[in-house]
């Protein structure tokens, strides 16, 4: 008999306390990809709908102002 267990759900980071500011370099590549780059989705972070625009927010901003590369290149 196979035993199916629920995945825990991840718990929004920014509600309970922690911020996310794009000049924090190592907490904004927590929600980017290794490989390329992009902005990890909610379902990876685990950050509420709000927070989650929030984080896009501020990653924008960090490419913008070259604290993060657009695309990481191999």
């Amino acid at each position: 008999m196979a035993a199916f267990y629920r995945k825990k759900k991840k718990v929004c980071q920014m509600c309970t306390g922690k911020e996310v500011d794009y000049k924090d370099v190592e907490i904004i590549k927590k929600y980017i990809s290794a490989d390329k780059g992009k902005i990890l989705p909610r379902r990876a972070t685990g950050a509420c709908a709000k927070h989650q625009r929030h984080i896009a927010k501020e990653v924008k901003k960090a490419r913008f102002m070259a604290l993060i590369p657009y695309v990481n290149k191999q």
